[in-house]
């Protein structure tokens, strides 16, 4: 069976977004700072069809991210458009315009349905209600034998934390203080047999891969 990895990028104090998230700031005040590691990188540049980039000692552990992916789960606030039901008269596509990175299906957790919308570049977000084993079905089923990745945010991740489900988990540790916003683990009271297997110290991040034992 495929693997659920898990990715995102934490402060020192627990934190994947800071206070006060909004349209404007979708990762709350100084929450932008968790990717100032990756943002240059071109490793992520080359998805996000930017020319350039930086090869450092995080490029291995990116590439190796995007390897065997076949499908993701998001929650509702990582894909945007802000909390009840979706507006319907200018609906909210995500945040990554007409050619989002993933290049495959996309499945958001929402208490609130919605037709499925599918983009360029092989990008389709499929929006799901009934609760986070059903979306990791339906992801295992659209990625065809490949990985689901879990891209967050904090409340998605905390779900398939505690229920046991998370096969990897990709924490990159950035060295700030966030003071506040949403902290990973909150409620997550055991890794259900993740180990740390590996610890990679790059510029302004140190990247911490644990999987089960």
């Amino acid at each position: 069976m495929s693997k659920l990895r898990f990715r995102i990028s934490i402060s020192l104090d627990g934190f994947v977004a800071g206070p006060h998230q909004s349209l404007q700031e979708p990762l709350g005040v100084g929450g932008e700072q968790l990717h100032e590691w990756v943002v240059p990188l071109e490793a992520w540049r080359r998805p996000h069809g930017l020319d350039g980039g930086v090869v450092n000692e995080s490029t291995a552990v990116m590439e190796d991210e995007l390897t065997n992916i076949g499908a993701t789960i998001m929650g509702r606030n990582m894909f945007g458009g802000g909390p009840g039901p979706w507006d319907e008269t200018n609906p909210w596509n995500g945040w990554w315009g007409r050619n989002p990175p993933f290049r495959h299906p996309v499945f958001v957790l929402t208490h609130h349905a919605r037709e499925p919308l599918v983009m360029e570049g092989g990008t389709s977000f499929t929006f799901v209600t009934d609760g986070i084993e059903n979306a990791l079905d339906q992801a295992r089923r659209a990625a065809g034998g490949k990985d689901v990745a879990l891209a967050g945010g904090a409340n998605a991740a905390q779900q398939y934390l505690k229920a046991g489900l998370v096969d990897e988990m990709q924490l990159h540790l950035a060295p700030i203080l966030l003071g506040g916003g949403e902290r990973l683990f909150d409620g997550v009271n055991t890794l259900h047999s993740l180990a740390l297997v590996k610890t990679v110290a790059a510029p302004n991040v140190t990247h911490l891969k644990f999987a089960r034992k």
